[in-house]
């Protein structure tokens, strides 16, 4: 999975380093009042699909029925390209990713530790105006594009350095996974934007398969929920492998600590989750102490013990919840909460607890 980017620039290229200087040297001579964008090595670098960030569900219809064609000069026709694009499922979340940066800036005028967000779509570049106005309309800080033209944008991910992708298409963000980068699909879950919070970024995360790998829900979906119960004993001391948001929540704590050393906790402008079907007694400590180990913090946990998550979530109101099976997307999308589902490990396989597909090595048994 991807990991946190390095701060330490004697590992950094010296010829980027000499790049970076000369156009650093280039913009601070320019006055302007908008923040520049970070360096991607020291940033927390988010990218975002047009689709998430604005509603753009005719302009999808009209792509969809019509063709690529008609798309493109609908959204060339100029009084289209002057009407801002509504918000998306990722527009609350960008807002506040803005705010945490507004306030580590004033902390920390000159770092470059911030959030960076990257519009990441292939939409071709003549539809590029529209999204430019959108964006400067609503005085988002987006100032890094990757318009592909109808080529899969996967491929730049790692050149932008991202720790986390976010898109409406399942498909781009199974390839991104796949290629160890965190990713979620998003799912519109109505007009939730005035009910989030506009001062502090909230992420919930699921445990098994999202933070962590999903070798104890392979357990419990195989051989039941005792032998998963007595596992999860027997190997409580043993930290849990990765799982492909675990590199997410690393970032989230690497620029929560620098409220922390400005004793800034209890004001701290980011808040964690971990929202797991988990019980606490029968299966908790372990993923506590794989977080421990890892050195992360957590600032909830709530364990469910198979409760439903939905209600919680409705309390917490997070700006994004991540879960790796669709059951729990569903009935947390019921309830107004942004859901976004991680494609990954075997509850892929299964839905509402019914499998769904048959394993890999339960055909090869049957050959």
């Amino acid at each position: 999975m991807s990991e946190i980017k390095p701060t330490d620039t004697a590992d950094t290229n010296a010829g980027e380093e000499k790049d970076w200087a000369a156009s650093k040297a280039c913009s601070d001579s320019l006055k302007t009042k908008k923040p520049k964008p970070p360096k991607p090595q020291n940033a927390v670098t988010i990218a975002v699909s047009s689709r998430t960030l604005f509603n753009m569900v005719k302009e999808r219809k009209i792509y969809e029925e019509e063709g690529v064609e008609k798309y493109m000069a609908y959204m060339n026709q100029q009084e289209h390209e002057n009407e801002p694009l509504m918000p998306g499922v990722a527009f609350p979340l960008v807002k506040a990713l803005m705010t945490v940066n507004s306030r580590l800036r004033q902390l920390y005028p000159d770092s470059e530790e911030l959030f960076d967000i990257v519009l990441m779509t292939n939409n071709h570049a003549q539809v590029g105006v529209r999204l430019i106005n959108s964006i400067n309309q609503y005085d988002l800080t987006i100032e890094r594009f990757c318009m592909t033209g109808g080529q899969s944008p996967i491929g730049y991910l790692k050149a932008y350095m991202t720790n986390l992708y976010l898109s409406k298409d399942g498909e781009k963000v199974t390839e991104a996974i796949e290629e160890g980068i965190a990713a979620a699909t998003m799912f519109t879950s109505g007009d939730v934007e005035n009910q989030l919070s506009d001062t502090q970024l909230k992420v919930a995360f699921d445990g098994d398969a999202v933070l962590f790998s999903d070798e104890s829900e392979i357990i419990a979906k195989q051989r039941g929920l005792d032998k998963f119960f007595e596992h999860e004993q027997e190997f409580e001391n043993i930290p849990l492998k990765k799982g492909p948001l675990k590199c997410f929540l690393e970032a989230l704590g690497k620029l929560q600590r620098k409220f922390y050393a400005k004793n800034e906790r209890m004001n701290c402008p980011i808040r964690t989750y971990l929202v797991t079907a988990r019980s606490a007694a029968s299966s908790g400590a372990r993923v506590l102490k794989t977080l421990r180990s890892w050195g992360l913090e957590i600032d909830e946990a709530l364990f469910l013990a198979g409760a439903p998550k939905g209600p919680l979530l409705q309390m917490i109101r997070p700006h994004i919840f991540f879960d790796d099976q669709m059951s729990h997307i569903e009935g947390a999308k019921e309830l107004g909460t942004v859901a976004a589902h991680v494609p990954y490990g075997i509850g892929q396989k299964y839905h509402k607890g019914e499998l769904i597909e048959q394993p890999v090595n339960d055909v090869k048994d049957k050959k």
